[in-house]
């Protein structure tokens, strides 16, 4: 079968290739790829090419398939999964494989990947179990299940203490004070649904950025009287940017006290050590973005390690579990499309994911059967006068709270180009 996809040859160097897949094992599966939500990870992979530890050394001969936050359709099956896998099925994938090596889907696999028409699953992936079925009305939110579960894995490794008591427990604390810190991006918005949506809800959140074009769409998105009448949180969003003292400032939420979690969504040193200096007693600080840096620093306050009982934390991804407490979440009303700002065809994937860190908003959602300049959905209506399909998604967002929607994939995958 041919494919087509966006595959990484070297360093910063991404191409649309076309060429044959080979016939599957009996230990694999063919699958078409409809939905990629593009990852900051990706860029950094695209940045450092065979530099990067997921990156083959040969991948200039046997180039990589960008992308590992897909979603699809099952179309063959290997005979040893004929039991327990089904041709159109839809599925989503946990690409973190957890089996002690490096490789992984999206990063070292010349035929799996999720910037594709149509990719193979390989044998080690479906055996660790990292293959889940998708029942859900639209592609799309399964393709940010697997960002989604980076935030519900990092809640859930957060951990607390009692004196004298040598055992964490683990997860945010319930009932606790929450501060999310540069965090109006698409991951921090992510860690925001899944706070008012999880089974140890805090008491407080703080989301802070100094952006304020993104804390005001923000702010939009998550009336602080909605989610107080509908999540019991008391929700604040805020730009530390703006203040004298942004310590003091994000502390006055706690009457001083400080945060009993925080999570630092960017690899900048003071962001960093703001993050650490507003923690309180026990407080647990997750540092969730991950640098490109080897030797990335930041300073802390280990007086506090002392003393208070501060710690810090990091953690890569999350595991089948959180994918699958996702897709639960999501199938119970957890709406993800606050992350998604973009859409594209598969022509835009190499441009869109090198540059990546210069585009603003949330996610890059390409769709891999069709050929479509990468586009905000606010652009979707100027777009208009040159075709008019664009009008039709415009009205569709701009009345879905100016969110895509299963009804706008929907539309878009059927007037669109498709392989």
């Amino acid at each position: 079968m041919k494919a087509r996809a966006a595959r990484l040859h070297g360093k910063k160097d991404i191409r649309i290739d076309e060429f044959e897949l080979p016939e599957i094992t009996d230990g694999e599966i063919l699958v078409k790829i409809v939905s990629d939500s593009v990852c900051m990870s990706t860029y950094k992979m695209a940045v450092a090419g065979p530099e990067h530890k997921r990156v083959h050394e040969d991948v200039a001969d046997h180039p990589a398939i960008c992308g590992h936050e897909f979603a699809g359709d099952i179309v063959e099956v290997g005979a040893k999964w004929a039991d327990k896998y089904k041709p159109g099925m839809k599925f989503t994938i946990q690409p973190n494989m957890q089996n002690g090596e490096p490789w992984s889907p999206g990063y070292s696999y010349e035929f799996c990947g999720g910037d594709t028409t149509y990719c193979i699953l390989p044998e080690p992936l479906i055996e660790r179990g990292c293959l889940l079925e998708y029942t859900g009305d639209a592609y799309y939110k399964a393709s940010v299940t697997e960002p989604m579960s980076c935030n519900i894995g990092a809640f859930h490794a957060s951990f607390h203490t009692q004196p004298g008591v040598y055992v964490h427990d683990m997860g945010i604390k319930e009932g606790g004070n929450l501060a999310l810190i540069a965090a109006a991006g698409p991951m921090g918005l992510g860690g925001l649904i899944y706070a008012l949506n999880c089974d140890r809800r805090p008491k407080r959140v703080v989301l802070s950025d100094i952006s304020e074009e993104r804390l005001e769409r923000a702010r939009e998105l998550f009336p602080a009287d909605k989610v107080m009448e509908e999540n019991g949180v008391e929700l604040h969003i805020v730009n530390n940017g703006t203040a004298d003292d942004p310590v003091e400032f994000l502390r006055s939420f706690t009457d001083g006290a400080g945060f009993d979690d925080v999570f630092c969504y960017a690899p900048v040193a003071p962001v960093v050590t703001l993050s650490d200096a507003i923690l309180g007693n026990d407080g647990c600080l997750n540092f969730f973005a991950g640098p490109i840096d080897h030797q990335f620093t930041a300073p802390m306050n280990f007086y506090n390690v002392h003393y208070e009982a501060t710690h810090v934390i990091g953690t890569s991804g999350g595991n089948t579990d959180d994918m699958i407490e996702s897709l639960e979440l999501t199938a119970k009303g957890m709406d993800p499309s606050v992350m998604i700002t973009h859409i594209g065809g598969l022509n835009a994937a190499p441009e869109t994911t090198l540059n990546l860190p210069n585009i603003p908003g949330g996610k890059k959602l390409i769709y891999t059967h069709i050929d479509m300049p990468l586009t905000a959905l606010e652009d979707f209506r100027a777009k208009a006068a040159e075709d008019e399909r664009f009008g039709v998604l415009a009205d569709m967002v701009e009345g879905n709270n100016g969110l895509w929607s299963a009804e706008a994939e929907e539309y878009l995958l059927s007037h669109w180009k498709s392989e």
